[in-house]
C-alpha cells in the first residue's frame, strides 16, 4: 500500500494573541493581502497561487517557522520518517507534530490542497 505526501505550508509562527500586526508585516513584506480567519488564530494570504501556501499562525511559544506536510497517510508518513531518524511529539486536533533529527519541527496534516496529490511523491 503507497502513500503521497509534499509540502503543504510554510507556516509563519507568531507570539501574540493579535495577528494584526504580523498581517500589516508580513502582507507588506510579501505583497500579499493576509485575512485573519473567525477565531483570529491563522492568517491566509490571498493572491498566493501554487503550493506551498504560506499561513501566519498565533501561538503561545517563541517565533518561528515552520513545515505542514500534507499527506494522505498520516500514520505512513510518521512511520517513513520515524525510520529515517523523526521523533513523534504528539498528536493536536487532526495533525501530528514531528521533530527531525536536526530539531526542526513540522507537522503532518491532511491535504490541504484542491489539487493533491499534485506533485506530491509517493511512498510503498
Amino acid at each position: 500500500m503507497s502513500h503521497r505526501s509534499r509540502i503543504g505550508c510554510i507556516v509563519i509562527d507568531c507570539q501574540t494573541d493579535d495577528l494584526s500586526a504580523a498581517c500589516a508585516f508580513w502582507s507588506a513584506a510579501l505583497g500579499k493581502e493576509a485575512k485573519v480567519d473567525p477565531d483570529g488564530k491563522y492568517a491566509q494570504f490571498d493572491g498566493h497561487a501554487g503550493y506551498p501556501k504560506i499561513l501566519l499562525q498565533a501561538v503561545d511559544h517563541a517565533p518561528r517557522v515552520h513545515l505542514d506536510i500534507e499527506t494522505d497517510d498520516r500514520q505512513a508518513e510518521a512511520d517513513r520518517l520515524e525510520a529515517l531518524g523523526a521523533t513523534r511529539e504528539g498528536d493536536v486536533k487532526n495533525w501530528t507534530v514531528m521533530q527531525a533529527p536536526t530539531g526542526h519541527r513540522f507537522c503532518l496534516v491532511r491535504p490541504q490542497g484542491e489539487d493533491f496529490p499534485g506533485a506530491a511523491a509517493e511512498w510503498t
